[in-house]
């Protein structure tokens, strides 16, 4: 699949949407979990380069379509140029915020291509506007960000962890602790509480609050404040397996 692919022949709003969701799930790919390799990509010394999002969740940096015009509107050009001269979340964000801009543009290019009317371009922006955009969830400007709007896959079935019932009201959390039900969450609160009273962030050595967002290390296990390891709420969630900066730093000392 290419930049370029439609959504579909039958021209629904509900594709267009799915379409710009691929797109979008891609694209936060790129600036979250895959922001080294994206970084890497991003050579200043390369030609003028894009960051495309597909469909199919999947994410490239590339230089645009040589044809004039091109089939779908292209991202903004020369994105590696600023890497080098910008701090690397300033220069993210910057990313982010041109990847939204695209991500709309490409949508109502399809609504134009499909003829949509006004009640059909008011439903497909209503549907769109309910996501935060690819900067909010970047930064983590945005508190209050859904998890149906981060992640395609429904959480509604899924119980809640802990960190979630201890600070549900900033953002979806990660974690690797056992999961609890939403119905039984005011009892659970209270056990887990006692469960965490001594627990030290592994880089301020302070104690755990209900209040802050807290993120556990997959490999050795140990709690952190997400300001004390730069993980905001709304990267964390899609943070697949979680490694502390100190399991890190020691495999890469293995591989050295």
């Amino acid at each position: 699949m290419d930049a370029n692919s439609s959504p579909g022949n039958s021209g629904m709003v509900e594709e267009v949407y799915r379409d710009f969701r691929g797109r979008r799930a891609g694209i936060i790919k790129a600036l979250t979990t895959d922001v080294d390799d994206f970084y890497q990509r991003c050579d200043p010394d390369k030609e003028n380069l894009c960051l495309y999002g597909f469909a199919n969740e999947k994410w490239q940096v590339n230089i645009p379509a040589e044809e004039v015009p091109a089939e779908l509107p292209e991202p903004a050009l020369g994105i590696n140029f600023a890497r080098n001269g910008m701090k690397e979340e300033e220069w993210l964000s910057l990313v982010a915020v041109h990847s939204d801009a695209w991500l709309i543009s490409v949508a109502f290019y399809f609504g134009a291509r499909f003829g949509f009317d006004r009640n059909e371009r008011n439903r497909l922006f209503s549907m769109l506007n309910d996501l935060p955009t690819v900067y909010e969830v970047v930064t983590g400007k945005n508190n209050n960000v859904k998890a149906s709007g981060v992640n395609r896959s429904s959480n509604k079935s899924k119980p809640k962890s802990k960190v979630q019932l201890a600070a549900e009201h900033e953002a979806i959390k990660h974690t690797k602790r056992p999961h609890r039900r939403d119905e039984e969450s005011d009892n659970l609160v209270d056990e887990e509480e006692d469960v965490h009273a001594d627990a030290l962030c592994g880089v301020c050595r302070q104690n755990y609050g209900t209040d802050e967002f807290w993120i556990c290390c997959d490999l050795c296990e140990r709690w952190f404040h997400g300001k004390c390891v730069k993980i905001t709420p709304a990267r964390a969630e899609h943070i697949k397996q979680y490694k502390c900066p100190s399991c890190i730093s020691s495999k890469r000392h293995r591989l050295s």
